[in-house]
């Protein structure tokens, strides 16, 4: 069976909600701690959601010299799928996995609502399951979720296809160009600011064609990355 890590930090929130979604997906959870530099020969890594070491200094400043960081790094490098969501996006942009920061929204509040993304890239690790253009509903819950970078930086990210989404119809935290989630050039490592661990189950995701709480666009990305390593 595949085996999908999803690290803790002191301070994370959603690491159990992502390891259900692996589960969900069909794959192994395997438990990752921050401070252990040993992934378990996992197939693919997830940073979930939260506060790493209370965002004390910067949104996932911290947490990018934590031990089990040194392997993620070094392993990306390899090819290794890692998915950062929101404080885990944050940590990628610190780890310099993924290029660009992550600063307080435009408008200064905490915000938490059902967001639709317009999906940009379908060749990532992550997002095989997926369409180009497609719409989804992935919940969103952040206060330092607004996506910067310089304008070189932008256009090469535009111009080689690496943002693989944008929010759709509003920008609720001011992230430059609409950008909601990125990859690197290889497409193994993705970051994203919604949620997407929290739409894989009917019953507890956002409202979707079904009616209330039947949303699950989530899931595929979990089961993208099996594909991925499957096939």
């Amino acid at each position: 069976m595949t085996r999908i890590g999803v690290v803790t930090f002191p301070g994370t929130l959603d690491d159990r909600d992502a390891a259900r979604a692996v589960r969900l997906a069909g794959a192994e959870a395997v438990a990752l701690w921050h401070a252990d530099r040993d992934l378990q020969g996992v197939d693919a890594v997830v940073l979930p959601g939260g506060f790493s070491y209370g965002d004390y200094l910067r949104a996932g400043a911290i947490s990018r010299f934590a031990p089990v960081m040194d392997t993620i790094v070094e392993q990306a490098g390899k090819g290794l799928p890692v998915l950062g969501i929101c404080n885990g996006f944050q940590v990628l942009t610190e780890a310099h996995l993924l290029p660009g920061s992550m600063v307080k929204n435009d408008h200064l509040h905490f915000i938490c609502r059902e967001q639709v993304l317009s999906v940009e890239n379908a060749d990532t690790a992550w997002t095989r399951d997926y369409t180009a253009g497609e719409r989804i509903t992935i919940p969103l819950k952040n206060q330092d979720g607004q996506y910067v970078a310089d304008e070189s930086t932008l256009d090469e990210l535009e111009g080689e296809g690496r943002v693989v989404f944008r929010y759709d119809g509003w920008n609720p935290n001011g992230s430059r160009r609409g950008i909601a989630g990125i990859t690197n050039a290889a497409g193994n490592v993705v970051g994203l600011m919604p949620h997407p661990e929290h739409a894989v189950e009917p019953g507890f995701g956002p409202d979707g064609a079904n009616g209330p709480r039947t949303g699950t666009d989530g899931l595929r990305f979990f089961t993208s990355v099996l594909r991925t390593l499957v096939g």
